[in-house]
């Protein structure tokens, strides 16, 4: 199934590109202590660097369109498998005291991807914020070939300001991403819910872009302030993704009278529970109720044997099968100091601490 980025699977190797390319300009008789140069590539250099770069956007299993748009720039391989990982890892945070912990597997997260519910959701803007994130800061890293630095600065009093710095290059990111993930269908409700939840990351990466100065003067004074835009961490963006995880919302399908074409709305028949308010265009939203997850089946392992916490999530995780308990002796570092100089002395303490499993 092509990738879409939609948290595709865990890519077990690195950057092939980035060794290729640094083995490149860096040649073995060189001891670390000339000043940096960069040295000319030679043809058979840049040829072993494009193909290796290919064969990161080959791996990445992209649809047709997007392996075009990995292959134009040699930054764009190594951006994606970043955005991948990172979106992976932070949801798998995020969700790491829920019963559906983000399991990624292949066939669980195929089984998933082709259903609608509020993890599905959760998964498309996650990517697209991953995408979007990484995408900006390699542009102010200067990882790409097609773009540098935020150079646009629209700020109040913009005479009072000095731009520098190297803002982080959201405009070029938005572009890119919104290309590379397609533009809206409107052929069906699945299609259109897609896209929204899509434009959900995509936002709350925008909303969290905070301007960053630096005084420069005479003795600490300000006479001339320097700013640059800079990207919300990411551990953030994820924190909002799934406080709108919490609330989104379930919807349905009606027809635009005025242009004939689908819009997303509240279900006809809203179910106990499920709220009939109109989607805005920051809220998450998803057409099938969740499953469980309590056990094993396409979707995920299900719970059994999952660590949890008592008083705090053993009895939702569980889903009311009990846990068991474990007891085992530990030896962790403990009343550590600081010694002159310069280094840290710890005894170690050994302690018992329980451990509490889900029944099967």
């Amino acid at each position: 199934q092509p990738c879409t980025l939609c948290v595709c699977a865990w890519l077990k190797h690195s950057s092939i590109f980035s060794f290729i390319l640094a083995l490149a300009i860096r040649p073995s008789w060189l001891t670390g202590n000339e000043p940096l140069t960069i040295l000319p590539l030679t043809s058979e250099m840049e040829e072993a660097a494009v193909k290796a770069h290919y064969k990161v956007c080959d791996r990445l299993k992209l649809e047709k369109k997007q392996r075009r748009m990995c292959r134009r720039d040699p930054g764009v391989a190594e951006t994606l498998v970043e955005a991948i990982s990172m979106s992976a890892l932070e949801c798998q945070y995020q969700f790491r005291f829920e019963r559906w912990n983000c399991t990624l597997e292949g066939r669980y997260r195929a089984s998933l991807l082709k259903r609608g519910f509020k993890e599905t959701a959760f998964l498309y803007a996650i990517s697209s914020a991953g995408l979007t994130h990484a995408m900006a800061k390699a542009c102010s890293a200067g990882r790409m070939e097609r773009c540098t630095c935020d150079e646009a600065p629209d700020l109040e009093n913009r005479e009072a300001w000095q731009w520098g710095g190297c803002g982080d290059n959201l405009k070029y990111s938005n572009k890119f991403v919104k290309e590379f993930l397609g533009k809206k269908s409107n052929k069906d409700l699945r299609a259109r819910v897609d896209f929204h939840n899509n434009l959900v990351g995509m936002k709350v990466i925008k909303a969290g872009v905070e301007t960053t100065c630096k005084c420069h003067g005479v003795s600490g004074s300000c006479t001339v302030r320097t700013c640059w835009r800079q990207l919300s961490p990411f551990h953030e963006i994820g924190k909002q993704l799934k406080q709108k995880y919490e609330t989104s919302l379930k919807v349905g399908s009606t027809t635009n009278e005025a242009t004939g074409e689908g819009d997303i709305s509240p279900p006809k028949k809203s179910a106990p529970g499920h709220s009939d308010q109109i989607p805005r265009t920051t809220d998450l939203v998803y057409i099938d109720d969740s499953p469980s997850f309590c056990l094993m089946s396409r979707y995920s392992p299900g719970t059994s044997g999952r660590k949890c916490y008592k008083d705090k999530n053993c009895e939702s995780i569980c889903c009311g099968r009990g846990h068991n308990t474990q007891s085992r002796v530990v030896t962790r570092p403990c009343q550590c100091q600081v010694r002159w100089c310069c280094y840290v002395e710890c005894k170690q303490c050994t302690q018992r601490e329980e451990v509490y499993t889900c029944k099967d």
